[in-house]
């Protein structure tokens, strides 16, 4: 990652904000959507899962590898990308650990609960407090956990543009429901679709923030060991997100069917677009 250039940098951070600002998609579609049928969803988030897993065993891993080998040799260098890879999941994990799980993101709701919330009854109208600060706190739990999710989707962009541009929409795909989990509950508190949308895409504005302040942190510090730790971290936080989330979510919009389809389409795209991108160049 030596000699980073302006437009390397700009178009790593466009990713990132588009990846964030992918919570007010969310916070659309629950505001307008008035079907019950979230197959395509359920197949979005399985594709997410299928990049994200894919890339970060065959590509990140790999490259995390390479660097610490460069350093200290083949076997301590594949037994650092694990220890590293493991230390990134470990890491998310125990920031999930740390919300509580009424507001935390990856404790996800059953989709009758996202249905009662669309049915804007009196019930909902005497308990409009409670919604808002679950809606709040939901907002402060995606915040927390976009830091880490940017500064992969960023790193990854400003290392190979090839492998950013697919981590950045599977991450995209995988912030609509979060939007949606923001949005609907402060909007049925106050009826204000602006305040609901707002929050909503605030929580993904942490993307970019959590980009940079990594970024300008860790620049002194470059080199070899710490993009080796990086990527390893990086792959360890994507294959967490992928488990404890997207697949999760993937079975409560859909089913296993379109899990598995969705999951088996985004390493398929993902295997042949990097297979074609290196034909390319």
């Amino acid at each position: 990652m030596e000699n980073i250039t302006s437009e390397a940098f700009w178009t790593a951070l466009l990713l990132t904000i588009f990846a964030g600002l992918s919570t007010g998609i969310g916070a659309t579609l629950a505001f307008f959507s008035r079907t019950n049928n979230y197959t395509f969803l359920s197949i979005g988030l399985g594709f997410s899962a299928g990049v994200m897993v894919y890339i970060s065993f065959v590509e990140i891993m790999v490259k995390a590898q390479q660097s610490f080998s460069l350093l200290y040799g083949n076997l301590i260098g594949e037994g650092l990308t694990i220890v590293a890879f493991f230390g990134g999941f470990i890491l998310t994990s125990i920031i999930d650990q740390i919300i509580p799980k009424d507001v935390n993101p990856h404790e996800l709701k059953p989709q009758k609960e996202f249905n009662e919330l669309q049915k804007n009854t009196e019930d909902l109208s005497l308990n409009k407090q409670a919604l808002k600060r679950t809606g709040i706190f939901t907002a402060i739990a995606i915040t927390i956990h976009n830091f880490p999710e940017g500064f992969a989707t960023f790193i990854t962009a400003l290392d190979d543009l090839s492998l950013g541009i697919p981590i950045a929409l599977a991450i995209a795909i995988h912030n609509i429901p979060e939007g949606m989990a923001i949005s609907l509950p402060i909007y049925h508190a106050t009826g204000n679709k602006k305040k609901a949308f707002y929050y909503a895409l605030g929580s993904g504005i942490a993307e970019p923030i959590g980009a940079l302040v990594g970024f300008f942190l860790l620049l002194p510090l470059m080199g070899e060991l710490t993009l080796g730790i990086i990527f390893s971290m990086v792959a360890g936080i994507m294959v967490y997100i992928s488990f404890d989330e997207l697949l999760p979510a993937a079975r409560i919009y859909g089913n296993e069917h379109t899990t598995i389809l969705g999951i088996g389409l985004g390493m398929g795209v993902m295997a042949f677009s990097l297979l074609l991108f290196k034909v390319i160049l």
